[in-house]
């Protein structure tokens, strides 16, 4: 069995309809725990106090918001070289949650940087180039619904993907590019200095878990929704041929 036979819609849809129940299950098990684990069983931080618990939404966010992109990148490079529908339709339904996580990560940045900081923004390497990866994410929405056919909108957002990429290379490396900037490193590094402490580490990764099968439950929904109105906007330009 070839991973491309899931490129054809009738396969992708049967697949997904089995996988999905499993993945919202699992979402469950893994993100509710995480977040009552970490909000109301881990103590307060010495230096941040109860503060430092934003990291179990707003590591995960931007995680995935970087992470959502690099997976259109890859959905649009197919789109590109094999033409395979389905891979371009995920890479759109991925951008709506992509902004999304986009937001959650800004939001909850400003407010674990108004009392760490004394600011709710600063023009910082890392939060500049997460805002333009967020710009790029709504100019990929808007070049979607500007474009009527959608072999064109995929060819121009595919390109746009790609440019965008740059961006979010920067938001994961801009603190290793330049010393400079408010933004602290990962909280999950190798660098025993960097990493957070084991005391938060543990339910911080089921909520990273939990995030990235709520983003695979909301992109295999997304997807298939995109099919469905693939299908029935081919049948309805069928019916209009046919009236003509």
């Amino acid at each position: 069995m070839s991973l491309w036979e899931f490129a054809n819609p009738v396969k992708f849809m049967a697949l997904s309809g089995k996988v999905l129940p499993w993945v919202i299950g699992l979402c469950a098990v893994t993100l509710i725990p995480g977040l009552i684990w970490g909000f109301f069983f881990t103590p307060e931080a010495a230096n941040f106090g109860n503060s430092v618990k934003i990291i179990y939404i707003h590591v995960p966010s931007a995680m995935m918001a970087i992470n959502v992109w690099v997976m259109m990148l890859v959905t649009s490079l197919i789109w590109i070289v094999r033409r395979h529908h389905v891979s371009v339709r995920a890479a759109k339904a991925a951008a709506l949650i992509g902004v999304t996580m986009t937001v959650i990560a800004l939001i909850t940045g400003a407010i674990w940087g108004q009392p760490m900081w004394g600011t709710y923004w600063a023009w910082d390497p890392r939060l500049t180039s997460f805002l333009i990866l967020f710009l790029f994410y709504l100019g990929y929405m808007a070049l979607w619904a500007a474009i009527d056919n959608p072999d064109t909108a995929a060819d121009l957002t595919s390109v746009l993907c790609i440019v965008g990429s740059v961006f979010a290379v920067l938001s994961r490396y801009a603190v290793n590019f330049w010393n400079q900037g408010l933004h602290q490193g990962a909280s999950l590094s190798l660098d025993k200095e960097e990493h957070v402490s084991n005391v938060y580490y543990q339910p911080l990764l089921l909520c990273i878990a939990g995030f990235i099968l709520l983003f695979v439950a909301l992109v295999l929904i997304r997807t298939r929704t995109e099919l469905r109105l693939v299908r029935l906007h081919r049948l309805d330009v069928r019916e209009r041929m046919k009236d003509a």
